[in-house]
């Protein structure tokens, strides 16, 4: 097992923490699964736009990060 795919498969555990955190940490839109969990309360609470706004950036960052990770874990093993 080479080091590149050892630094991949780490990258690609801790993106995908990270993008499991990012996504729950959304604000519930109403009426789904985060409601029935309690996500009703903390909607009136809520964040403001611009928190809103940059965990979306976030999120989209780590999801991209994610898919890269894998196509160059599928890559590697392609070629290896």
């Amino acid at each position: 097992m080479g080091v590149l795919t050892i630094i991949l498969q780490v990258l690609l555990v801790l993106s995908s923490f990270f993008l499991i955190m990012t996504i729950l940490m959304h604000k519930g839109k109403g009426g789904g699964l985060s409601d029935m969990f309690g996500g009703g309360i903390s909607s009136s609470a809520g964040s403001s736009g611009v928190a809103e706004r940059n965990l979306n950036r976030i999120t989209v960052g780590v999801a991209l990060l994610w898919a890269a990770t894998i196509i160059g874990l599928g890559l590697v093993a392609r070629f290896a």
